[in-house]
């Protein structure tokens, strides 16, 4: 990682806020409804910011917003890099060390997913337990900076038990149903075909996508604790008669905002 665009990436954005977020926020397809959310907001677009690429899918603002969450300091994402808009896996994941070094101790990271579990239905949201990175590629391939992290570092428990028992508790308490479940993360653009998702389930795949695994790697590598939430947008390929495309996505994620922001919020108000 470039060290100087790292930290001129730093000193922008202490000019630009005076607070120390802790809890950063990843929202996915149609899921930045949260960041609008955020009271004393400062919105800063990525195409400011130096150092940050510029997101290019419907359905993502593209912008920092910073400011507080339920009485909580946060830094939100309101839209994310892929690796298929052509970006590099350093450049997808320089939004998460630019929230350690801005003092983030905990991220939710929220994604739109397709369902490979046949017991889930399109507007389910799910805990994500654990994941398959299904993308040929890793953020950490390179030389390793000790100072981000260690060189092997271990993801055994790369989704925190305690933050899934806090957001299980919150959903009980909500009368929320959620479900929990592996997230498979795939390189896209292109959906899977049902032979793909047939694999994907025989591997123990429930959902698949084409983010997140990425920024979950570099953020437990900075040893920062992750939550990860997926909204099921659809049900993967073959499951049902029916073509896929990404206005099915945000119009299911359009459906649930209600659920995800109650629900969301309340994990950000318990956190510690």
């Amino acid at each position: 990682m470039d060290v100087k665009k790292m930290n001129e990436t730093i000193a922008f954005l202490k000019e630009k806020v005076s607070i120390q977020p802790e809890i950063g926020l990843i929202l996915g397809s149609g899921l930045g409804v949260l960041a609008d959310e955020i009271e004393n907001s400062i919105k800063i677009p990525y195409n400011e910011i130096p150092g940050f690429p510029i997101s290019t899918v419907e359905g993502h603002a593209g912008q920092l917003v910073i400011g507080q969450l339920q009485n909580k300091q946060v830094i939100a994402m309101q839209g994310r890099f892929h690796y298929y808009e052509g970006y590099s896996l350093e450049k997808v994941t320089f939004p998460v060390r630019v929230m350690k070094e801005l003092g983030v101790k905990n991220l939710i990271v929220t994604n739109a997913a397709g369902g490979i579990n046949e017991n889930f239905s399109p507007g389910d949201l799910m805990l994500i337990t654990d994941h398959i990175n299904n993308m040929g590629n890793n953020p950490l391939i390179g030389p390793n900076n000790r100072e981000h992290g260690v060189r092997f570092p271990d993801l055994s428990n790369a989704y925190c038990k305690e933050l899934i028992e806090l957001a299980k508790v919150q959903s009980q308490k909500l009368n929320i149903d959620i479900k929990e479940g592996v997230y498979v993360g795939n390189t896209g653009p292109s959906y899977e075909t049902p032979a793909e998702i047939r694999m994907l389930r025989t591997l123990g795949g429930d959902a698949v996508g084409m983010s997140t695994v990425p920024e979950v790697i570099v953020a437990r590598h900075s040893n920062i604790r992750v939550l990860g939430i997926s909204c099921i947008s659809n049900m993967a390929a073959g499951i049902l008669d029916q073509p896929l495309t990404h206005d099915e996505v945000i119009e299911t994620t359009e459906k649930v905002k209600t659920n995800f922001l109650t629900f969301v919020k309340e994990i950000v108000k318990e956190m510690n």
